[in-house]
């Protein structure tokens, strides 16, 4: 068997896998259950001070036959009392001394109040802490949550505040409703941070009722924007991830999360970028046993792999992803059909007909047969008609030989004497 065992910032949990802060870790009971279960690690529901919720909640939305694939949430911070959730911290932490607790923390933006928290929460033997800067709805309206995490300035404040008394490592997350998330993650890694975690859940509305008008949730007939993630949210979350950890001032290890519903999302955040992972919505819509197949399917690729630990995935193809200026212009794929295969459902030709290159032609072979075939020197590869195909090796995406030397955007604007892509650098 492969190692396992994760180290964020100095926490270490025996796999990399923890529970979000969020409705499945409001509870010691929830938490040691995940624990007795398999998770490695949990981020307790955030503390502050109390709050009164809401009913109805959550809503999801269903596509394709998919049951939640994407997640909408109206709650609000922990319910209950601080000293509630304090002593069932200890009480975990006695329980499971291996496993990684880490508090979630929200209070109002002052140093008075983040003294006060990361001190009390620290004397029950946390593992580490997390600034909850990323919550969209409820909190922001009263100045905390992403209402601070969209402003670089308040980032770094509050996280130097939390620095200053802090005993263990301080993880920031950080909200995606923002332009570039680089600039709020730099902001926090200047305020201190030994780790940002991303990402939070993106504002959002999960639907209208067609009968009522009311939306979906709503509260005696009244909404609100919620908080927005499941498998949905993978691609944002992946490349906010990936943005991060690619930037040469973001220089901390990172915890991601947002759509991570099995071993392989899990993967695809550590070769990003992510030291771990956090989960919500799958465990939520599964519950927690799901972790099984997980740490198994991990285990597997890392065996497949030849890798000893999982640590070996970090980052390991961050230098692989760039700036859309430094791509490849002369790089050329086509699509290839193989008719052996093909079911003749003509979804490739029409997709191309319609909305791409028109470059597939319907054709009888020499027994009279319908076909379709690919005018090579006419498609562009933009991979279309092989997502849209539904059997599996009908349309091959295969590199096209043209003879020209590699060029990209940059090379070809300097070879010009004209001005490259726009350097984000340069803006901040």
């Amino acid at each position: 068997m492969a190692d396992l065992r994760l180290n964020l910032a100095g926490i270490e949990s025996p796999n990399p896998f923890w529970l979000a802060s969020a409705p499945p870790t409001n509870s010691g009971y929830q938490v040691q259950r995940a624990f007795e279960a398999g998770w490695g690690g949990a981020v307790w529901k955030t503390l502050g001070d109390p709050i009164l919720n809401v009913s109805s909640r959550f809503a999801a939305v269903s596509y394709g036959g998919k049951r939640v694939a994407g997640f909408n949430n109206i709650e609000l911070i922990t319910d209950r009392p601080l000293e509630v959730n304090l002593k069932e911290i200890y009480e975990t932490k006695k329980r499971f001394p291996d496993h990684a607790i880490i508090a979630s923390l929200m209070v109002e933006p002052t140093q008075e109040k983040w003294h006060e928290i990361v001190k009390r929460v620290e004397d029950v033997g946390v593992d580490g802490l997390e600034l909850n800067f990323g919550c969209p709805h409820g909190m922001a309206e009263r100045g905390m949550g992403a209402a601070s995490g969209q402003v670089p300035e308040l980032v770094e404040k509050q996280t130097a505040w939390a620095k200053e008394v802090a005993q263990t490592p301080v993880i920031v997350k950080l909200t995606p409703n923002i332009t570039d998330i680089t600039f709020t993650a730099e902001a926090a890694v200047n305020g201190g941070a030994d780790a940002v975690s991303m990402i939070n859940t993106i504002n959002s509305l999960a639907g209208v009722d067609l009968d009522s008008w009311d939306t979906v949730p709503n509260v005696a007939g009244k909404g609100a924007h919620g908080g927005y993630c499941g498998p949905a949210v993978k691609p944002i979350a992946l490349n906010m991830v990936a943005e991060c950890a690619r930037h040469p001032k973001i220089n901390v290890p990172i915890s991601g999360m947002g759509g991570v519903s099995s071993w392989r999302e899990a993967v695809e955040f550590m070769l990003m970028g992510a030291t771990g992972v956090q989960v919500c919505t799958a465990a939520m819509h599964h519950g927690f046993s799901i972790v099984e197949d997980m740490i198994d399917g991990l285990d597997n690729y890392l065996d497949d792999k030849g890798l000893d630990s999982v640590m070996d995935l970090v980052g390991k193809s961050v230098e692989k992803y760039s700036d859309w200026g430094n791509l490849d212009l002369n790089h050329q794929v086509v699509a290839k059909i193989n008719n052996d295969v093909c079911i003749n459902c003509n979804k490739c030709h029409i997709a191309c007909e319609d909305t791409s290159h028109q470059c597939i032609d319907m054709l009888k072979d020499d027994k009279g047969r319908d076909i379709l075939k690919v005018r090579e020197e006419d498609c562009v590869g933009c991979n279309l008609c092989s997502i849209v195909c539904p059997v599996d090796g009908a349309i091959d995406m295969v590199e096209y030989a043209n003879g020209k030397p590699p060029m990209t955007w940059n090379e070809r604007q300097a070879a010009i004497g004209a001005t490259p892509s726009c350097n984000v650098d340069l803006i901040k």
